[in-house]
């Protein structure tokens, strides 16, 4: 037993530093290609500064006391606030709405066209009108994140939850379950590596539905921070919040997969 388990442990073992090396060569050569393409191409700063600009700025950014409002730590923390409430409202209310479609035809039926439309609507063009119904304040930012991670929560807890095995559902019938017992021994259970699948995509937009506001009118955020340095033409600063943004989501990607590796054990994704 423990013969056939070693070689796969070692091949485990090596795709985590294998992964590690390509992720770094590929900063490298990204970096590399960045650095060249400024010089040989004697690029203006407003186009496209050099990475030790941006590094600068970043470091500038980051240099200081977190309760200083000079640096990134207080528009971060009001970014991720908002859409941390966002992503938990528009999760939940995702899983209750696909739940309740996979459940009921009649559901479905009535649901999932308007689903369909409200996604299909450029958030863009209706964030103004969210702006004006909930205001400059953070309901409006918690708004636009609960409208961008509902969907993918949505499809994909209604599709784990439609693609139980039929003599899954046949033995908990033969057993007298109850819908909810079903539910909750084999229909979740099924669905939890969709649901996690609908969250990694949900976390990302929860945060570009915050910035998004954040761009239209705020006091505090990431938003607000590239909208100043845009006005006074520092595109040092503007790369130094995306690549602060780039960071986070990786982050929370990771947290992501780390939680579902967690709890989706039984699952391909919880093993990978």
């Amino acid at each position: 037993m423990s013969a056939a388990v070693t070689p796969k442990r070692r091949r485990a073992d090596r795709r985590g530093p294998n992964g590690v090396l390509i992720g770094c060569i590929g900063l490298v050569v990204l970096f590399g290609g960045w650095t060249l393409s400024v010089r040989l191409m004697h690029l203006p700063s407003y186009i496209l500064p050099a990475p030790e600009a941006v590094w600068r700025a970043l470091w500038s950014g980051l240099a200081v006391s977190p309760s200083s409002p000079l640096g990134y730590y207080l528009p971060l923390w009001g970014t991720l606030k908002n859409a941390a409430v966002g992503l938990v409202i528009g999760s939940v209310a995702g899983l209750l709405l696909g739940s309740a479609m996979a459940e009921s035809r009649t559901v479905e039926k009535l649901v999932m066209p308007y689903a369909f439309a409200l996604q299909c609507l450029p958030k863009v063009a209706i964030a103004p009108l969210i702006v004006i119904w909930f205001g400059f304040g953070n309901g409006s930012k918690i708004a636009i994140s609960v409208l961008l991670s509902f969907f993918p929560v949505l499809i994909n807890s209604f599709t784990g939850l439609r693609a139980v095995e039929p003599e899954r559902l046949d033995l908990m019938r033969s057993l007298s379950a109850t819908r909810l017992e079903t539910y909750r021994i084999v229909k979740l259970p099924n669905a939890a590596p969709f649901i996690f699948a609908g969250l990694d995509m949900a976390v990302v937009y929860a945060l570009l539905g915050t910035i998004v506001a954040e761009f239209l009118g705020a006091q505090q955020g990431m938003g607000v921070v590239i909208t100043q340095a845009e006005a006074v033409t520092d595109v040092a600063g503007v790369f130094a919040a995306l690549v602060i943004l780039g960071v986070v989501g990786i982050v929370l990607h990771g947290m992501v997969r780390l939680a579902e590796r967690r709890i989706v054990h039984w699952g391909d994704r919880g093993r990978k």
